[in-house]
């Protein structure tokens, strides 16, 4: 049995919230229903009909959206709704009909280049993963179909697969100008046939849970924490943006030395670890007076 947990999450619109899974619930396809007489395919969704308040359903990948009539508001009704969708996801029964899940959804990758020369990233209209997973060989993909198939083209060397991207390390023996395309239309055509791209179920999977990485998170220091929450803010989403990752490794506050780890495009790049270092350290020392110095960058 899988074990599903669900956020809460607000959106623009008042009458529409999410709840947000920590596992994919349909493989990159989004369903749309009206009401109870459209869902015939969702089970789940036939479901939420049944509640009086509810107005149409909205199922895609890792989510599920509600817009309600005006009879109730969200803060009166979430918290048990939530509890209900957590419930029948982890009871195993189907989200989606299996007739249905065959439907092809139109997906578009574009590649784009990264600071890294040796990486080129592959970004979907489709979010892949919940959280980033690394993979330096094949001998890491027992639980990643998708990576495990990208290291039988000869001249990938790595893959880093973010939330909405593919990171791909080449040999140098390549050329991207002559791998491009191929390795665009191969992802595409993955994505698109709804091809699992990370088990759920693998153990290192599960290491990255929320409730885990929350619980990790709780055993750090107050002062390890803080950096953590400034690298969360300020500088992930400027690395994800070209292609990579940073994580905190540690903090001794003996030496006031923070130890960083440089994943995907970032990983290797003749400019990122000095760049990153240099940039992080700074910001760190000027966030953290007294308690920081020295920031060192290791890549993954």
């Amino acid at each position: 049995m899988k074990n599903y947990s669900i956020s809460i999450k607000e959106t623009t619109n008042p009458t529409i919230i999410k709840f947000e899974t920590n596992q994919f619930i349909t493989q990159h396809e989004s369903f749309e229903f009206n009401n109870i007489d459209e869902a015939k395919s969702s089970p789940l969704a036939q479901q939420l009909f049944y509640l009086p308040f509810v107005k149409k359903v909205y199922i895609s990948g890792n989510f599920i959206a509600i817009e309600r009539f005006n009879i109730v508001e969200w803060s009166d009704v979430q918290n048990e709704v939530a509890t209900q969708i957590e419930s029948y996801l982890n009871s195993g029964e189907a989200v989606i009909t299996a007739s249905e899940t065959k439907k092809k959804v139109p997906v578009t990758v574009y590649a784009e280049s990264t600071p890294n020369p040796s990486v080129l990233k592959f970004v979907a209209n489709k979010k892949l993963v919940t959280r980033y997973h690394e993979f330096t060989s094949i001998d890491d993909t027992a639980y990643a179909p998708l990576a495990a198939k990208l290291f039988h083209f000869p001249f990938v060397k790595s893959v880093f697969i973010e939330e909405n991207f593919v990171s791909i390390t080449k040999f140098d023996v390549a050329d991207w100008n002559d791998i491009t395309m191929e390795l665009r239309e191969f992802i595409r055509s993955y994505i698109e046939n709804g091809e699992e791209i990370i088990n759920p179920n693998a153990p290192e999977t599960k290491q990255k849970s929320d409730a885990h990485l929350d619980a990790k998170y709780e055993e750090q220091d107050d002062v390890s924490k803080e950096i953590i929450n400034i690298l969360e803010e300020y500088v992930k989403p400027a690395v994800a943006s070209d292609g990579g990752n940073i994580e905190f490794q540690s903090y001794d506050p003996q030496e006031k030395k923070v130890k960083v780890i440089l994943q995907g495009a970032c990983s290797g790049c003749p400019s990122s670890t000095f760049t990153l270092k240099n940039g992080i350290e700074n910001m760190l020392r000027e966030m953290m007076k007294g308690r920081v110095e020295t920031v060192e960058a290791i890549n993954g």
